[in-house]
């Protein structure tokens, strides 16, 4: 019926050019003269007007909602991708601070016995020289011990004078 009417408007409207919208003036009407035309048809030609006007802005109303649409879409498309990325990065960062707490503990652990170790060695160490100290001490003791049991038996049993050195004893 659209097309039937568009024709009738063309046919009507080529013969009146003054009553078509000029160029830039998408939204404007003019109205022909009322002395050229019966009312009727002039009533008619501007109701075809006016439906070829509605079609064209319901026609860029659809244009704008898709392009709105596909804009949102868009929109909601690249959030949805941000937010991914966003919990990506939270999980690595979340796996990444709990390595590092993990290595932490590991080297805290390492560290503590690495001490224990170290505290380990320095008693041994100290008790060792204790030891030693105390065996050289002994050592001293029974030297003069020794010094003193073998004076005693040249003394007591040989006869000799303590104070007499043993080469000299033979030479005399």
């Amino acid at each position: 019926m659209a097309q039937v009417g568009s024709n009738v408007r063309r046919a009507s409207l080529d013969s009146y050019d003054h009553a078509r919208p000029r160029a830039g003036d998408a939204n404007v009407l003019t109205f022909p003269p009322p002395s050229a035309r019966d009312g009727s048809a002039t009533a008619i030609d501007l109701i075809y007007q006016a439906a070829e006007m509605f079609t064209g802005i319901e026609h860029r109303a659809r244009d704008i909602e898709a392009n709105a649409r596909a804009m949102c879409q868009n929109a909601v498309d690249k959030l949805v991708d941000s937010e991914r990325r966003i919990q990506a990065a939270e999980r690595a960062r979340h796996d990444i601070i709990a390595d590092v707490d993990r290595r932490l503990q590991e080297v805290a652990l390492a560290l503590s016995d690495a001490q224990a170790r170290i505290d380990a060695a320095n008693a041994r160490a100290a008790a060792a020289e204790k030891r030693a100290t105390a065996a050289e001490a002994e050592a001293q003791t029974a030297r003069r011990l020794l010094t003193q049991v073998e004076d005693a038996i040249r003394s007591r049993l040989l006869g000799e004078d303590a104070g007499v050195h043993p080469l000299r004893r033979m030479r005399a």
